[in-house]
């Protein structure tokens, strides 16, 4: 089989995108669900909703594009991280479509409305933590038995996968709480900004012990961030982390509306980039890379035509959507 080295790196390049993009945009409305029941019922809550009504949907795109890609790009890898992680991402999967089920009939079924604002913070919590123990289940390593999942149905269930996964929650709801800053007034947004607070300080503190607990899994991480000359740029991502964290509290004391929202985004890409310095050129950590994992040279060149045209129709239609829903949101009943 002709594996070509550089595409197989343009891919991964792209899947990380997806994720990157899908943690973006689905990430502040699954921690609006988090943060749901926080919010009194009435016009606070309709509110809050009403944010990430017209998008909330459009988000999920990026999560289908990044799942696709590493099948058809890495399928060696999907083949191995599948079985590892099935209950997870059954368990994601369900609760994605519980929670989507429960937004629409929030407003279609008034009587028992209390029960679909459950069942939609339920689904949007059971999402988040599968996703973050997921991420954990990767990092502290998946057995692997020549070409496959080697290990058993609960292995990823560790005291450091659960850390990963209660840190995505904080985070989420981090995010949460700044979009509604952003696109709310008057009493939801005061709310928001005192939320925005409490949950800025546990992600950060999250991002510290999650980073200090991954450096404990294995030698490998150790060497990818201390070593010389290496440590001259990795040593920028916990600086910069310092930096825009001083910049979120500033920004939250002088009452900025959109620099919350931006700063917490910036606090995610930066844990994004060291997730990539941590793992980068595996796709399975320590175990399989990017090059052993991908497809034939001719298979990655096919969907690479298909990504060039599909990636900017998807980003156009996404930017074209939060246009023409920029602002702020009224307490009208969705429909």
């Amino acid at each position: 089989m002709s594996v070509d080295s550089d595409l197989a790196t343009v891919w991964a390049f792209l899947i990380a995108f997806a994720v990157f993009a899908y943690i973006v945009m689905d990430g502040f409305d699954l921690g609006i669900g988090i943060l749901f029941p926080v919010f009194d019922p009435g016009i606070e809550r309709d509110q809050a909703m009403n944010s990430i009504a017209p998008v909330w949907d459009g988000n999920e795109t990026w999560l289908v594009l990044g799942g696709g890609g590493l099948f058809a790009a890495f399928p060696l890898a999907y083949a191995i991280l599948m079985p590892a992680l099935y209950p997870l991402i059954i368990a994601m999967l369900l609760a994605l479509v519980f929670r989507g089920v429960a937004f629409e009939f929030r407003w279609r079924d008034p009587a028992h409305r209390k029960w679909w604002d459950r069942a939609f913070t339920t689904g949007s919590v059971v999402a988040t933590l599968a996703q973050g123990i997921a991420l954990g289940a990767l990092l502290q390593g998946i057995t692997v038995s020549g070409r496959a999942y080697g290990g058993g149905w609960l292995d990823w269930l560790t005291p450091f996968s659960l850390l990963t996964g209660v840190s995505l929650v904080a985070g989420y709801a981090l995010l949460g709480a700044c979009w509604l800053i952003w696109k709310t007034e008057g009493r939801c947004q005061d709310h928001a900004y005192r939320l925005a607070g409490r949950f800025g300080a546990i992600t950060l503190a999250a991002i510290a012990l999650v980073s200090l607990v991954t450096l404990s899994l294995g030698r490998g991480y150790v060497d990818r961030w201390f070593d010389f000359p290496g440590v001259l740029l990795t040593a920028q991502v916990p600086l910069l982390v310092g930096i825009f964290a001083v910049l979120f509290w500033r920004a939250l004391r002088r009452r900025a509306e959109v620099m919350p929202f931006l700063l917490a985004l910036g606090l995610f890409l930066l844990s994004f980039v060291g997730l990539g310095i941590s793992i980068f050129p595996f796709v399975v950590p320590n175990a399989v890379t990017i090059w052993d994992a991908a497809a034939p040279a001719t298979s990655q060149w096919f969907m690479l035509v298909g990504a060039g045209v599909l990636i900017p129709v998807i980003l156009a239609y996404t930017g074209w959507a939060y246009w023409v829903f920029r602002g702020k949101v009224g307490t009208e009943g969705y429909h």
